[in-house]
């Protein structure tokens, strides 16, 4: 079958790790457990005047043109969101369903195809299980990725997981989450290692798995706090705001929060399995090795690591990739998206 198999031009994979969007509420440290306690963080303008600071082209470096430049102020509208004066933590809770199928795409439109590729995922699952996926899936719930920039220079992070059945808590975790470092994936103690095997469980389909998110960053009363930004498509030069922010709700009652799709980038970012990973550290599941901040690709079709090498590789020409590249191969799986052959 391998020597006439082609890949399905239709093939489409949903993911398997479903998050929210997160909500940011402000409140006491010492008023964790009290709910009543905590406020929604609103988005808010503020207008700003700043000075010209922009690289500047060789003809325009005339000193007295530059002059007449910064006669004229730089005005610009910008959204923030910031703690109450009163309020010195930053509370970000989001809930994470674990879905079932992993390897099972949603779309496909070759019989043989898909047979190969289930054939295939079921062996690498009765060998490995999803044991180093989930670990690593579990580490970035414990160390608090999925907070970005609100976790840089915080005094204290604490998160607590708790496993949701028929809207009870069932079981429950709780992470500080600055002792956890960022770049190691392999730091895995008992608790970590408990969660890990309860989303191995949703992933496998042997129980239903929803898990609900709650981190508590001490930041400092009054601090400005990052949820997401909005990318403002067809953008003109009269739009009077220059940074827009993500808020969620009704209107009058809107609340900051961070977008799905970033708390999924970082819950994936568990790729140590490229090469310059140890100089990088983990970056997010992506077909290439796509870093956006970088521009850089780490998974180059030229190496044959990239996820297209590789699954054809394995599944057209049976020539299983090293384990380590398996895990990759999954890890998009569960990832999701589209991968026909457009050809």
């Amino acid at each position: 079958m391998s020597n006439t198999l082609k890949t399905a031009s239709v093939l489409a994979f949903e993911r398997k790790l479903d998050p929210s969007d997160a909500v940011f509420h402000a409140g006491r440290w010492d008023a964790q457990a009290d709910a009543s306690a905590w406020t929604p963080v609103q988005v808010r303008e503020k207008a700003v005047r700043g000075t010209i600071s922009n690289r500047l082209k060789t003809k325009d470096q005339d000193p007295a043109k530059l002059d007449a430049d910064i006669e004229n102020p730089n005005l610009q509208t910008v959204d923030v969101a910031a703690l109450p004066a009163d309020a010195d933590t930053l509370r970000v809770q989001f809930t994470l369903r674990v879905l079932a199928g992993a390897g099972t795409p949603s779309a496909c439109n070759s019989a043989e195809y898909q047979a190969k590729l289930q054939h295939t995922v079921q062996a690498y699952v009765q060998q490995h299980g999803f044991g180093e996926l989930t670990n690593r899936y579990a580490v970035n719930l414990a160390n608090g990725r999925f907070l970005w920039r609100n976790r840089l220079g915080a005094e204290s992070a604490q998160v607590n997981v708790a496993r949701l059945i028929n809207g009870r808590t069932e079981k429950s975790w709780s992470f500080d989450a600055l002792t956890h470092n960022l770049r190691a994936q392999g730091a895995i103690n008992s608790e970590v290692a408990s969660l890990g095997t309860v989303i191995a469980e949703g992933l496998a389909g042997q129980a239903h798995v929803l898990l609900q998110i709650t981190a508590f960053v001490r930041m400092g009363a009054g601090q400005e706090v990052f949820p997401s930004q909005e990318l403002i498509l067809g953008r003109g030069r009269g739009d009077k705001k220059s940074k827009t922010l993500y808020q969620i709700g009704p209107k009058g009652q809107e609340v900051a929060a961070i977008h799905s799709q970033k708390i999924g980038n970082a819950l994936r970012t568990i790729d140590t399995w490229y090469e310059g990973a140890q100089d990088l550290g983990p970056i997010a599941v992506e077909p290439y090795g796509s870093v956006t901040t970088q521009g850089k690709a780490y998974r180059q079709p030229k190496q044959k690591l990239d996820f297209y090498t590789l699954l054809d590789n394995w599944l057209l020409k049976d020539q299983p990739p090293p384990v380590e590249q398996q895990h990759f191969v999954m890890a998009i799986l569960i990832r999701g998206g589209v991968f026909g052959d457009a050809s």
